[in-house]
């Protein structure tokens, strides 16, 4: 089926932005740029600031401090983005039909896609007669997340959309995901603690770490620079000088350095693999050896 869609170029912007909730700073000094249409997912630890940022971008909370823009426009509760749409884990809708509440986002967003939307109902069996309480969670999340995805707006900020999903749906999630994105060229902001499961969909990953940038970049490029050498400790580590070396892993005599820049052509005796993309997040925010 062909959707109708069109390419929702947007600009995301901020500079030094800060969000304080008293002394604490769940957003500290942040300053990100976003220009090109993708799916991005963001990583961080629980208390790291995903959802501050969406509903930051959203315009749903006001910055303590900074800028934030969208398409050159300021973002505030005061001036909440068109072109952005955040749904939150655990969103929840009035108490009608399901066909009740796809008709009510078509009428309040003119460039909503009844095809789309319909066509994910059918894949994933949600009956258009029953009531939004008479789903499971998991089933009112998937719901959210079609209508969200039907609105054709330039950004969707989803935040955690898989909890509640069993590993089925969680996998339909992800091909949901690349269907309206293949029919909308835009930017697609999840968050997610399913890793592994994202690496198969996203082409940009964002990392954040107390509130700040800690990691912005293309997954080819990490596939590319994320690596790791494993052998004796006394071959390994003579190779580490100069190398950018995110984590360590000890068992005895045996020594896995997972390092994050320029390949190398390691010597006999010592291995390199590839590091996967949660691996490489726990290195990364960790930065610590493990033993």
């Amino acid at each position: 089926m062909k959707y109708k869609g069109r390419n929702t170029g947007i600009m995301i912007k901020f500079t030094d932005v800060t969000k304080r909730y008293g002394s604490i700073a769940a957003i500290d000094h942040l300053s990100l740029e976003i220009a090109d249409s993708g799916i991005y997912c963001l990583l961080g630890r629980n208390g790291a600031g995903k959802t501050t940022l969406m509903k930051l971008l959203a315009g749903h909370i006001a910055a303590s401090g900074g800028e934030i823009s969208v398409d050159g426009k300021p973002v505030s509760p005061g001036h909440m983005p068109e072109n952005v749409n955040f749904i939150e884990n655990g969103s929840v809708q009035f108490n009608k039909r399901i066909s009740e509440l796809i008709d009510i986002a078509a009428e309040l967003q003119e460039d909503f896609d009844r095809g789309f939307a319909y066509e994910m109902m059918k894949r994933f069996d949600l009956n258009p007669n029953k009531k939004f309480k008479q789903l499971s969670f998991g089933m009112r999340t998937m719901l959210n997340t079609i209508i969200t995805l039907s609105n054709n707006s330039g950004a969707i900020l989803l935040d955690e959309p898989t909890l509640g999903f069993d590993a089925i749906m969680r996998d339909q999630f992800n091909n949901l995901l690349l269907e309206s994105y293949q029919a909308i060229p835009r930017v697609i902001m999840v968050s997610t603690h399913l890793i592994d499961e994202i690496e198969k969909v996203t082409e940009r990953l964002i990392i954040i770490d107390q509130g700040r940038l800690l990691f912005e970049a293309g997954i080819d490029e990490i596939d590319e620079k994320a690596y790791t050498l494993s052998g004796t400790t006394a071959a390994v580590l003579p190779l580490l000088g100069g190398l950018n070396c995110i984590g360590q892993t000890m068992v005895g005599s045996l020594v896995a350095a997972h390092i994050y820049g320029e390949r190398i052509a390691p010597p006999e005796g010592v291995s390199i693999d590839r590091m996967s993309l949660q691996d490489f997040f726990i290195y990364l925010v960790g930065g610590k050896s493990h033993e």
